[in-house]
């Protein structure tokens, strides 16, 4: 079965889905004139509120949607897979990381305007925005088929099992073990029945509870981690312009990488496993992000599609940044064996010992739990859309089942699940954005128009 998943995933993440990805990113990129970087002053004023207007069509705030998306984001990509993919492939990795993030602001900046300008109403005629909508409202009946592809996989991709798998990894490492605890299948069910009670008590009271939750857990739990890793970054300090241009210089030398070849070299390969890291860690032009921005309060997209690119920044070229020097400068990417949310846990322990494991427990518990109830928001979205509203709470069935059993699988196997099922939400997310871009633009003259009138 591993093997199995294993492959489907490689095949997945084959050259053409990276030329979509990254092609496609940076065609966007060049479409909007660079876009993302000339207003981000502007995106974080409509973040703080300032445009806001209780009467707009939707459900939440900008604030909100934004932690909502970022909560599914800001998660194990961040902690584990970042350290997943120095772990395989040395510094290096975390510059294709960034590569990724920079064009994935221009991807999440089109998908979240989209989520907006083509919303679809549901069975029972709500207002819903996403990937599934955008094709069938933009692009017509036609190309349904796309918008069905999205959402069977996106039932798959919106299962929370990376981030169950590396919470249990990450409390029976830091916490259980240490303590002289014997885990098992035993210790694995107990903790597995504790996240369903959990989870179950947020994800069935619906998007407003989620959204409540996550705006206020995210920006607490960012600045946490933010403040450990300074501390780790200040007591190595000597280390860290050496590591830093260390990223530079082994992105196009390769010398740490490990893995398969791909395209013939191992520079190929390690651009593959920086795009496909980042991609987890970011989710840009997976199509995930404009379910959330897609429920926004507002009348304008352009100004969703501002605020939805500020998550790239802050997830991968802040959030990302931070673990991998952390990863650097202590060390222990070379002196363990570790993987996962273990070597980060191994890099804490290093630079703070005895308290500095559990603190990154909390960051992880946090971060996981949030992690877990947008995600189950995401999947009812995508089964409402295939077999109607009135049923999408049996997904909720199938996540709580989901976690149990990622609980009891191997973390490489369900890293290349959800890996395989990202890369297929990824094609007819960037096909129809492609498609469509030109219509953005359009729509990006005209809102700043409106704006210089208004002012």
């Amino acid at each position: 079965m591993e093997e199995l998943v294993k492959a489907f995933s490689d095949y997945a993440w084959g050259l053409p889905l990276v030329i979509l990805l990254i092609g496609g990113g940076l065609y966007l990129l060049i479409l909007s004139r660079f876009l993302p970087f000339r207003y981000l002053g502007h995106a974080i004023q409509v973040l703080r509120g300032k445009y806001d207007d209780p009467n707009d069509p939707g459900e939440i705030s900008h604030f909100k949607a934004l932690a909502t998306a970022l909560s599914s984001t800001i998660g194990m990509g961040n902690i584990a897979g970042v350290a997943v993919a120095i772990s395989v492939g040395g510094p290096g990795a975390m510059f294709w990381m960034w590569v990724s993030a920079i064009v994935g602001m221009s991807t999440k900046f089109y998908t979240s305007t989209l989520a907006i300008m083509y919303r679809g109403k549901d069975s029972v005629g709500e207002l819903q925005g996403g990937p599934m909508y955008f094709i069938m409202q933009g692009l017509g009946k036609s190309w349904k088929p796309l918008a069905v592809m999205f959402s069977l996989f996106g039932m798959v991709g919106a299962l929370p099992v990376v981030n169950v798998n590396q919470l249990t990894q990450a409390i029976n490492d830091i916490v259980l073990i240490p303590n002289g605890v014997e885990v098992g299948l035993k210790s694995n069910i107990i903790l597995a029945a504790i996240l369903v009670a959990l989870t179950s008590v947020i994800i069935l009271g619906g998007l407003k509870r989620i959204s409540n939750a996550a705006s206020k857990m995210v920006p607490s739990m960012v600045l946490l981690y933010f403040v450990l890793v300074l501390v780790i970054l200040i007591s190595n300090y000597e280390l860290v312009p050496k590591y830093f241009m260390m990223i530079f210089t082994d992105a196009f030398s390769a010398d740490y990488y490990e893995g398969d070849a791909f395209m013939g070299g191992v520079l190929g390969a390690l651009i593959l496993l920086g795009i496909r890291r980042g991609a987890f860690s970011n989710e840009a032009g997976i199509g995930t992000a404009p379910m959330a921005h897609g429920a926004a309060k507002t009348d304008e997209p352009v100004r969703e599609g501002l605020v939805a690119m500020l998550g790239p920044a802050i997830d991968t070229l802040i959030v990302c940044t931070l673990t991998a020097l952390a990863i650097l400068v202590t060390g222990v990417w070379e002196t363990t064996s570790d993987n996962g949310v273990s070597l980060t846990a191994s890099a804490f322990n290093n630079a703070m010992p005895f308290y500095g494991r559990y603190l990154l427990m909390l960051c992880v518990l946090i971060f996981s739990v949030s992690s877990l109830f947008s995600y189950s928001y995401y999947g009812t979205k995508c089964m409402s859309f295939l077999i109607g509203a009135d049923k999408k709470h049996y997904y909720n069935y199938i996540y709580i089942i989901s976690i149990v059993l990622a609980v009891m699988t191997p973390f490489s196997m369900m890293l290349n699940l959800i890996d395989g099922a990202f890369a297929l939400m990824a094609i007819p997310t960037m096909l129809a954005t492609i498609i469509m871009a030109p219509r953005v633009t359009k729509e990006i003259k005209a809102y700043f128009k409106r704006l210089k009138t208004e002012d």
